[in-house]
């Protein structure tokens, strides 16, 4: 303070006090009382300096902070989101996808729709990738790099819901959500390009992705070098299981990798019974989860209760008196580790084929039958995930963000986080007033349209918040520039 000259001070004090006297934060009578009354000049000039010192601490601390505007993107994007026309815009694309669902590597005319919409917002993109998919492009064309998911396929069921906009494709439904999550990813499109396409920096990534449903669509857009200059990827998948306006995930493993067997057991004769064999199979399978586990390694009990084996194909033989050449079995695994992933599939080789020798039969096993791709686990980035959680929490209050247990349901959204960090997380879409939702892949199923504003608004907040807190660092400026100023 002894740098403050004081005629200097009294012109600063009195700016201070016109600002600050119509101020609710700093009430005049506080003013009054603490400004400099008559007294020796020694003593004015300490009261001037203090007074100087409070102002200054009011100045600042009414002044926003990065991290206060950093809260309130999320908040105004959903804002945004929810305006009429946004709404109608997402609940019009979603029912056009939804009335036309397509299969796996076959949605040629859903990659059309949202090629068309790319080209009305003027949002550059490129296609095709793994035969249908579409990675558009908003921001600097630089780094950092952020890209948000969507898939696009629907699934082999029947629609049994008797509403306006049905399938009109038999046997086929979009009973998972994916025309949803499309809808969503173009409302954030449309969002950041008409509002925020010159401010920001760096670039995001807007991946519409074919097969998601057992073709692993995910992989072959990975092999494709999409996610190579990627920094991070985030995905969403609309629930049935949580409130509308909150989300729900996890850090590490949420989704459970997934793979497939078929055996074929044969006797080298007649008067060798593979059914028999194969029965033995089927009950030594159900063995691996509930007996293979230390009783005291609770952390290896831990893992292996995070297993399954299901046997859900059995045929063999066509007559009621005749023992058939061979039999048939089939079925699914899952596990939450790569180690627990390889452990369960050498053990369910083992297990046939073993079992099928003591049967006094062959056996041969295929882990890709009709081409279905085995999918890791789905494994989220702890620090993304915690990141995530900033901005849910921002936008919809710390309340509404639910953490999930470990899910069996597998992704291959698990391909992009095997090659960058990613975080996938759900949005729920539960209304205590309304009928309640049923869970996907059932021809019941039906989606609450109410969701899509939260869907875009998070996708466009990831986005932007980590464009704004990934900035590439700058060097250190040299001492003498940042060192402090004398008059403060």
């Amino acid at each position: 303070s002894s740098l403050l000259d004081l005629s200097t001070t009294k012109e600063v004090v009195n700016r201070h006090c016109l600002l600050y006297s119509t101020s609710s934060r700093c009430p005049p009578s506080l003013l009054t009382s603490l400004s400099p009354q008559p007294s020796s000049p020694m003593a004015a000039t300490l009261r001037w300096r203090c007074f100087l010192l409070l102002t200054l601490f009011i100045s600042i601390s009414s002044t926003p902070t990065e991290q206060q505007t950093l809260a309130q993107i999320p908040i105004n994007f959903l804002s945004s989101a929810k305006t009429p026309e946004l709404v109608d815009y997402m609940v019009s694309i979603r029912r056009r996808i939804h009335e036309n669902p397509e299969l796996g590597y076959e949605e040629f005319e859903t990659s059309r729709l949202v090629r068309e919409e790319l080209d009305r917002l003027g949002i550059r993109y490129e296609h095709p990738f793994a035969v249908t998919g579409i990675v558009a492009s908003i921001g600097t064309g630089g780094p950092p790099f952020v890209a948000l998911r969507a898939d696009m396929d629907a699934l082999a069921l029947q629609e049994a819901v008797e509403w306006e906009h049905k399938s009109k494709v038999a046997g086929k439904m979009h009973a998972c959500g994916h025309d949803a999550h499309v809808a969503m990813l173009l409302g954030a499109a449309k969002l950041l390009q008409e509002h925020h396409s010159h401010d920001l920096q760096g670039t995001v990534l807007f991946v519409f992705q074919p097969a998601e449903e057992g073709g692993g669509g995910a992989k072959q857009m990975v092999e494709a070098g999409v996610v190579d200059s990627v920094d991070a990827i985030f995905g969403i998948h609309v629930s049935t299981s949580f409130p509308i306006g909150t989300v729900a995930s996890r850090a590490g493993p949420l989704l459970a990798g997934s793979g497939f067997f078929e055996a074929v057991i044969t006797g080298p004769h007649h008067t060798i019974d593979p059914i028999l064999a194969a029965s033995s199979i089927v009950v030594s399978l159900q063995h691996l989860v509930s007996r293979e586990a230390d009783p005291l390694d609770s952390q290896k009990v831990y893992t292996i209760m995070l297993q399954v084996v299901t046997v859900g194909k059995f045929e063999g033989g066509g007559a009621f008196n005749v023992i058939p050449d061979s039999a048939t079995i089939g079925g699914t695994f899952r596990a939450f580790s790569k180690d627990s992933f390889a452990q369960i599939k050498q053990r369910i080789e083992q297990v046939v084929t073993g079992q099928a020798k003591v049967q006094r039969c062959n056996a041969t096993i295929n882990f890709n039958p009709n081409n279905k791709q085995t999918y890791p686990a789905t494994v989220n980035d702890a620090s993304l995930h915690e990141y995530f959680l900033g901005i849910a929490g921002d936008m919809l209050g710390t309340q509404n963000l639910k953490v999930m247990e470990p899910l069996m349901g597998a992704e291959d959204f698990s391909f992009y986080a095997e090659k960058v960090p990613g975080c996938f997380f759900f949005v729920g879409m539960q209304n205590e007033t309304r009928e309640p939702l049923v869970a996907s892949h059932s021809p019941q199923y039906q989606v609450n349209e109410d969701v899509l504003p939260y869907g875009a608004a998070l996708h466009a907040s990831l986005a932007v918040r980590y464009l704004l807190e990934h900035q590439p660092g700058s060097a250190t400026p040299p001492e003498e520039v940042i060192r402090p100023h004398d008059e403060l």
